[in-house]
């Protein structure tokens, strides 16, 4: 085990730099404690790595780090926990100012792993996110690897690492099938993991050239290559355009009106490069909560199909 202690000059609250990173309550690759504590999975170049990171004041951090990828994982953690996040010139809208003071310590994590992150958006396409969080609480399971280290109390079959990218496109159709995910979807993965090496050389470009070269894989697109931007590159200002709720959303909570993606970017661009950071404000604050227009949309079970 190696452990590290990590100091910021500014305050860091570790559970919402690092929560985007999780997808679902049941996410085999992340766990948070009722302590505080928060349990990540990874998989790095020099191997796996699992990290538990244990809040040690407003200003640090102590985080435990298990496997052969534990070294370079220790010395990636100032951008996994946002020290490159540089929130200089924001200032917040009126509505989430509130939210902004309490969620001080709240920095745009720089995960680095774009596979790690693009795999999840992409099974989050045009489903509801429940479904999404199955499908890759179910994958992962199958095709990840037991993590190192001790397991967090409570987590059934222990953590697990995520597969690499080979073991992404051999994963069988009819296992794409009992996961719930169509064959688009799994289509557009084993896509972007036949070229995994080349995507995530995009964590050393400019946001929007690195986001090109996702959108250059069929399948992803512009609100995909945000979802990755967002979680491997931390980058404040990338928005889900195209995303099922988020424009009322933002339109409700910036001007008491429901919007389009085009009115949702109108209302966003006084806050450049930091409309992603209030979004996510938005979403601490409660405020992105619209009311509902017709019943709720049943969720589609692919696996019945």
């Amino acid at each position: 085990m190696l452990t590290v202690r990590h100091g910021s000059p500014r305050r860091l609250d570790v559970a919402l730099t690092l929560g985007p990173l999780g997808h679902g309550p049941a996410d085999p690759t992340f766990r948070r404690a009722a302590d505080g504590t928060v349990w990540r999975t990874s998989l790095l170049p020099t191997g796996p790595v699992t990290q538990r990171f244990v809040p040690a004041g407003p200003h640090e951090v102590v985080v435990h780090l298990w496997g052969d990828g534990a070294r370079e994982a220790a010395e990636a953690l100032p951008a996994l926990l946002g020290e490159d996040d540089d929130v200089t010139g924001f200032t917040p809208p009126p509505e989430v100012r509130d939210a902004h003071r309490r969620a001080a310590g709240m920095r745009m994590a720089r995960s680095g792993r774009v596979l790690e992150a693009l795999v999840p958006a992409v099974l989050e396409q045009r489903v509801q996110t429940v479904t999404a969080h199955r499908a890759w609480q179910w994958l992962v399971r199958r095709y990840g690897t037991p993590a190192p280290g001790p397991t967090p109390d409570g987590v059934r079959g222990g953590l697990r690492v995520v597969p690499d990218a080979g073991t992404w496109t051999r994963v069988p159709v009819w296992d794409w099938h009992r996961a719930g995910v169509d064959p688009g979807r799994a289509r557009t993965v084993a896509r972007c993991a036949l070229v995994a090496p080349r995507l995530e050389e995009a964590c050393a470009m400019a946001p929007a050239e690195a986001r090109a070269r996702l959108e250059k894989v069929q399948g992803v697109g512009v609100w995909t290559s945000a979802e990755v931007a967002q979680r491997a590159f931390g980058d404040p200002d990338a928005v889900s355009v195209g995303d099922f709720h988020l424009p009322a959303a933002v339109g409700w909570a910036l001007s008491g009106e429901r919007t389009d993606d085009d009115g949702m970017l109108r209302l966003l661009a006084p806050y450049a490069p930091h409309r992603h950071r209030v979004v996510r404000l938005l979403m601490i604050d409660g405020r992105h909560k619209a009311p509902r227009r017709g019943p709720k949309l049943p969720i589609a079970d692919y696996r019945a199909f």
